[in-house]
């Protein structure tokens, strides 16, 4: 079900043993991203139930979902990089039948982030889900 970058990223995880390394990864692929526009960062993008700052931009294009975001901070952003290689570019009926929470076990995030980090999380993943439902 998950979309091919992801599952290059369970690969990657897979070949890294120590969880330092993993969230190094994760902080990496958050800054490849490219910084949200400034003018994105307003009160309809913002993600509540974040610890963080952060702001989802959510389209959908054609019936296919397509996002950019930020956080202020380093991991947050990384997570945001995980969650589009989980969804960006799917299907808007896809996105509703992905089950994030076993996608996310199988890189060990579940186990490995903050109660703050995992209710944001929740919270983006749930944004998503509700822009694909509206679609």
């Amino acid at each position: 079900m998950a979309q091919a970058a992801f599952e290059d990223l369970v690969e990657d995880f897979e070949f890294l043993e120590d969880w330092e390394d993993r969230y190094r990864l994760v902080i990496e692929e958050g800054k490849m991203m490219a910084p949200l526009n400034a003018a994105l960062k307003v009160p309809a993008t913002k993600v509540d139930g974040c610890a963080s700052q952060v702001w989802l931009h959510v389209v959908t294009d054609g019936g296919v979902l397509q996002f950019d975001g930020e956080s202020d901070a380093m991991i947050v952003n990384g997570l945001i990089a995980v969650l589009r290689k989980l969804y960006a570019g799917l299907p808007v009926a896809e996105v509703l039948e992905v089950d994030a929470r076993a996608e996310m076990a199988r890189l060990g995030l579940n186990d490995h982030l903050s109660a703050q980090r995992s209710n944001g999380l929740r919270a983006m993943i749930e944004r998503l889900r509700a822009v694909a439902a509206a679609a």
